[in-house]
């Protein structure tokens, strides 16, 4: 079975052909990157109009690079849901005209459980995976989502925990511009905390931990330990405390006791100073924290389903974030640790495409989840 899958619920324009649910036979992406780099965020109406002007090419191309004729497709998905609600309503509208004028069948999906699924990708020609996978923890960690699945088949999710403020991958981004790096800031924060100089363990930020048996998310509390960091606490005569790197700073800051008294009287910040070596050590101490996090409630998310149902078979990972190499090292230390499978996406699979959309899609047309005309866009995810 051949599916054309569409994709365009952030700033991705993406388009995929995929045969049998694995073997993907093209997968097109056009990012918006260069239009929301002024801006430090993705601009919803910015991405809606780009969604809009490159939703034909992205899908001609990709079927061209399938090699693949419009008659050859026999079914037509699309991620439905969650996302902003105008970059969804560009795919939801051109997947309805792509299948109303085929006569195809149409397929929504969520986003999320598509992400999920991403790990099964192979290009055409590569051995795909054939160990059992279920009863399964899923992990979704990206831009907007960070949250924990138990996941019993692919039309079976149920939400066990996700995160009460910021997504991981939007604490990465925000740490990112504090730390003055170019858009988009995740990557860039991973690429310097690898440095062979960076020190992860310079500063001691907070790995949150919630109530002993939660498998909730925080990330808001490491993201202002950052800003404290390179800026300085309110009212106080120096840098965060607990950072080695910041020792002589604040030994300096209190030689200068009248001064900095001064300053907090008057309610204003003693900024320490902040050098090349600092980002680079604060980044990799963030990164430490920041994956610390996940490991922590993926270890208790296994722990809590042996008591209760017995043994995991496989570990499912998935989003933007997927692709940062200590979550990667993270996770595979727990699934060696486990001695369970562990599915990731190729780094190509990573960020939002319409391959996963399509793969997907397939195990849903199979249960018979396929949807009529009246699909909307919607933006929330159905998994809770």
């Amino acid at each position: 079975m051949i599916i054309l899958g569409i994709e365009s619920s952030c700033d991705e324009t993406a388009a995929s052909v995929v045969r049998d649910g694995v073997e993907v036979l093209s997968n097109v992406i056009s990012s918006q990157t260069e239009l929301h780099v002024e801006y430090g965020g993705v601009v919803p109406e910015i991405a809606s109009r780009a969604h809009v002007e490159r939703m034909l090419p992205v899908v001609r191309e990709a079927l061209a690079e399938a090699g693949v004729g419009l008659g050859m497709i026999d079914a037509i998905a699309v991620g439905n849901r969650p996302g902003l609600i105008g970059c969804l309503l560009v795919g939801v509208a051109a997947s309805k005209a792509l299948a109303w004028s085929l006569g195809k069948p149409l397929i929504g999906v969520d986003h999320i459980a598509a992400h999920l699924y991403s790990g099964l990708l192979r290009e055409a020609g590569v051995k795909g995976e054939t160990q059992s996978l279920f009863p399964a923890i899923g992990l979704v960690v990206s831009g907007g989502h960070t949250s924990l699945y138990e996941v019993t088949s692919w039309v079976n999710f149920r939400r066990l925990g996700g995160t009460i403020d910021d997504a991981v991958g939007e604490a990465y981004d925000k740490a990112a511009k504090i730390l003055e790096l170019p858009y988009p800031g995740g990557p860039m924060l991973d690429r310097i905390a690898q440095r062979p100089d960076a020190d992860e363990r310079a500063y001691d930020l907070p790995i949150s931990r919630l109530n002993p048996g939660s498998l909730d998310f925080s990330f808001s509390g490491l993201k202002t330990a950052v800003l404290y960091a390179v800026r300085g606490v309110p009212g106080a005569r120096g840098g965060v405390g607990g950072a080695k790197a910041g020792s002589e700073r604040k030994q300096g800051a209190e030689k200068n006791n009248l001064h900095g008294l001064a300053e907090a009287i008057a309610g204003e910040v003693v900024r320490p100073t902040f050098g090349e070596q600092d980002k680079i050590n604060l980044a990799a101490s963030f990164q430490r924290a920041a994956s610390a996090a996940i490991a922590l409630k993926v270890r208790r998310a296994l722990d809590q389903h042996d008591v209760r149902k017995g043994p995991i078979s496989s570990l499912l990972v998935g989003g933007g974030v997927s692709a940062n190499s200590r979550v990667r090292k993270e996770l595979g230390a727990i699934a060696v640790e486990r001695n369970i499978n562990l599915i990731l996406p190729s780094l190509a699979h990573c960020m939002d495409n319409g391959a996963m959309i399509a793969g997907l899609a397939y195990h849903l047309y199979a249960a018979g989840k396929a949807t009529g005309m009246d699909l909307q866009a919607v933006p929330s995810t159905g998994m809770v």
